[in-house]
């Protein structure tokens, strides 16, 4: 007598009691992850859009009224924070495009039969050990115009010092310094990772073939390291744009503004002015361009995915 192929009732009233059991399994272990990010993150976030649309400040017993778009309408007009959100994008772009080029060639460096690679590898790292609070304090004793280091070794070669903190021309350039030699050690980590997962063979059969140094990074390296290179150089933007800390404790936005990026600008007109409600306005519409930053990367990644699948 043949089996029967098919379940009978109770079969499957089985094989649905343990697909829920492995159901509330599988959330009973997510929760405790999911917690926390609720908690410290979504809520926030939720709670500081809501507040944009209000005209809450941080004065005693004061009422919270729904004001609808006024902070925006407000905003629109504001010269002194679309002035930092442009100076936030040259900060921003230019810190992540410096930072890729020093970490590329730190990167080919490392990968190549260099002396001591190990310690080489642990001194690059260096600066990815330091919070963004004790690089910043390092930095501006290296800057400070009087008993700096920097200026130090200036004088010793006959050239006046600089006030690189104070001045207008200046400040913005030695703040880009500083986030360009606080981000090469992760985007160097990624780099390596990627230039050590292609092939040896390609490189020497090119080489073989004649190919030179320069020819083998163009047509060998560079290609297989796109992937990297787009999603590094793009989380690093949006990382870069929203910092404060670092620029916090090297300038508070000054000399005159010439440094104050929007997060900074935001936590000042919050904790300063204390108008809690236009400073959650302007967080809204960092979180919006941050949005459409992330967008623009994640459609260039899907795009890539189904062209390679096709």
């Amino acid at each position: 007598m043949r089996a029967s192929a098919t379940k009978t009732p109770r079969q499957t009233t089985r094989v649905g009691h343990r697909a829920r059991a492995q159901r509330r399994e599988a959330v009973a272990l997510v929760i405790p992850a999911l917690l926390p990010i609720l908690i410290f993150s979504v809520i926030p976030l939720v709670s500081g859009v809501a507040l944009g649309f209000t005209d809450a400040t941080l004065k005693r017993n004061a009422e919270i009224n729904f004001i609808g778009f006024g902070n925006f309408i407000e905003l629109l007009g504001d010269s002194r924070f679309w002035e930092s959100f442009g100076i936030g994008i040259i900060w921003a772009g230019s810190v992540a495009l410096l930072t890729l080029v020093c970490a590329m060639g730190l990167a080919l460096l490392l990968n190549s039969d260099l002396k001591l690679k190990g310690l080489t590898r642990v001194l690059a790292l260096i600066p990815w050990a330091m919070p963004p609070v004790v690089i910043a304090i390092v930095w501006r004793m290296i800057y400070n115009p009087n008993s700096g280091p920097l200026n130090g070794a200036l004088e010793a070669i006959g050239i006046p010092g600089v006030n690189w903190l104070g001045d207008f021309s200046t400040a913005l350039p030695a703040v880009i310094l500083v986030g360009v030699w606080s981000g090469i050690p992760q985007t160097t980590v990624l780099l390596l990772a990627g230039m050590q997962s292609i092939s040896a063979e390609q490189h020497e059969a090119a080489a073989v073939d004649g190919a030179g140094v320069f020819r083998r990074f163009w047509h060998i390296t560079l290609p297989g390291l796109r992937p990297i290179i787009v999603a590094v150089t793009a989380l690093d933007f949006i990382w870069q744009f929203n910092s404060f800390g670092l620029i916090y404790v090297l300038t508070e936005g000054g000399p005159g503004g010439r440094t104050m990026i929007p997060p900074l600008f935001t936590y000042l007109e919050a904790f300063r002015n204390r108008e809690i409600g236009y400073a959650s306005a302007m967080g809204d519409v960092l979180v919006i361009a941050i949005m459409l930053i992330l967008s623009l990367y994640l459609i260039n990644q899907f795009r890539q995915t189904k062209g390679s699948r096709s």
